[in-house]
């Protein structure tokens, strides 16, 4: 029999327990309970003593003689579970997490609570606190509701429509420009929701005349807008192709959807969009201005959302670094400091889906993502997790930072600025357009007139390939707009 300690004493860790004594076969015996909260009443549960909190985790695991250690806390943080791998490194067991999805144990009596134990993988390290978010509201908003999602063959683009998917829709509108991606999506949607109609469209949102005839027929009431270019690097070397997707389409989306009556629309952002120093940031920050703007003018609500790096997400580094350690390494950093925000991708478009309840108009949602990691601890991480050990195994190569990269992200540009919402997860920036005017003294009209007219030049100095004017209008945009060596000033020369 194996010997097993449970790190949580609650719901999960308790169901888990009562499996492992009722099918001695699977050959797990559970020694006892870590558990950081245990009340006077509460000394044995399924009969098992409470051993301890984590903090004696170690001199338990070696007390009790520990072959395997299985963490049942569902809503903890990547941080608590960071921690009690460092423990079981230590001492060269090998953990496991329950991993509920969003459900809970128990929902299905069928299905036995063990089945829910699986190895621990990184996205498991690198999750934030989840919270449970209530859904009150959510189907008011969506069910019955025309809905409209651009990039909907991208990662997140496709996990919102899933989601939406689940509070009945009127119809469900998937706008992409990949159609392989697009196909994938709806015959998955068809399987999973028989009765949902959804309408799959191949259109780039460069092209306002496609854009503007599909509004006209399918007439979207609720628009989340997701597709963007958003790698830094490639951004940096095609700063063309930034903006033309990324503002150009944006500004083409938000016309055609204030045109055609659209009553919400979301666009999905990023932390890079603060204090910008990558082309690819820069141009997400206006279009949040884009956005912002339209609330303004209409009093429509029309908000952004933004956010840090999704794990799982397409392109996202985390499959270059999977990539490389299955070549036996090195595995490579741009520079041991450089540290990261990181969300799952289903608690990123939970959020999200979130900040439609509270916006009201032009409000920029800012997703509290926890505590940034360092890039090197997560490569650290995921050598282990394959079965390799760092150093003798796979290494470590530091590169060099590259252009427009930081070496933190930020989220919030004067915390002050910001508000709490009823949920713990989400800030908000109020009127995310207020701050923009080029002098103190121009009206209201004089400041949207002055800013239609810099992203006009910006779309098409990006049309003419001009980059040192892209980069021109983007400084007189965002003031905060950081170009440093080896940024586009540079690319080309």
């Amino acid at each position: 029999m194996r010997r097993v300690l449970l790190v949580g004493a609650g719901e999960a860790g308790q169901a888990i327990a009562a499996d492992m004594i009722s099918h001695r076969e699977l050959g797990m015996l559970p020694v006892g309970f870590i558990d950081d909260n245990p009340s006077d009443s509460d000394q044995h549960l399924c009969k098992l003593p409470i051993l301890g909190t984590r903090q004696a985790l170690s001199q338990v695991a070696e007390s009790q003689q520990v072959e395997q250690v299985v963490i049942a806390l569902p809503w903890a943080s990547g941080k608590t579970i960071r921690e009690i791998v460092d423990v079981c490194k230590r001492l060269n067991l090998q953990p496991s997490i329950v991993a509920v999805n969003g459900g809970e144990i128990g929902s299905s009596p069928q299905r036995l609570a063990l089945s829910y134990v699986r190895d621990v993988q990184i996205e498991d390290l690198l999750r934030s606190k989840p919270i449970r978010a209530s859904n009150d509201g959510l189907r008011e908003t969506l069910a019955g509701r025309r809905t409209l999602v651009t990039g909907a063959g991208g990662s997140i683009g496709s996990e919102l429509c899933r989601q939406i998917a689940q509070y009945d829709p009127a119809k469900l509108v998937l706008l992409g420009h990949g159609e392989h991606s697009i196909f994938t999506l709806a015959n998955e949607l068809a399987r999973l929701y028989p009765s949902l109609r959804t309408v799959p469209v191949i259109a780039d949102v460069r092209d306002r005349d496609r854009l503007e005839r599909r509004f006209a027929d399918l007439r979207p009431q609720i628009v989340f807008h997701a597709a963007a270019h958003k790698h830094v690097p490639l951004m940096e070397q095609n700063v063309e192709e930034a903006i033309s997707n990324n503002v150009l389409g944006t500004d083409n989306l938000v016309k055609t959807a204030l045109a055609s009556g659209v009553e919400k629309f979301i666009l999905v952002s990023t932390d890079k969009a603060v204090n910008p120093a990558s082309v690819m940031g820069a141009s997400k920050r206006v279009g949040e201005l884009i956005v912002s703007q339209a609330a303004h003018r209409t009093g429509r609500c029309f908000v952004s959302v933004r956010f840090g790096n999704v794990i799982g997400s397409r392109g996202s580094v985390l499959s270059l670094f999977r990539e490389q350690i299955s070549h036996g390494g090195p595995v490579t950093v741009t520079h041991p400091e450089m540290r990261r925000y990181f969300m799952t991708i289903h608690e990123a478009v939970e959020l999200i889906l979130q900040a439609i309840k509270l916006g009201k108009g032009g409000e920029i949602f800012v997703l509290e993502m926890g505590e940034p990691v360092k890039i090197a601890d997560i490569d650290r991480y995921l050598i282990e997790l394959s079965g390799f050990k760092l150093g003798r195994d796979i290494s470590i190569q530091f590169t060099g930072a590259r252009p427009g990269e930081k070496l933190f992200e930020e989220l919030l540009l004067q915390p002050d600025h910001y508000e709490d919402t009823q949920n713990p997860k989400i800030f908000v920036l109020r009127n995310g357009f207020d701050s923009w005017s080029t002098t103190e003294s121009q009206r209201p009209n004089q400041i949207m007139s002055a800013f239609d007219e810099k992203v006009a030049a910006l779309i098409e100095a990006a049309r003419l390939g001009d980059r040192r004017l892209i980069q021109r209008y983007l400084m007189e945009i965002i003031p905060d707009y950081v170009v440093e060596a080896g940024s586009v000033t540079y690319v080309g020369a």
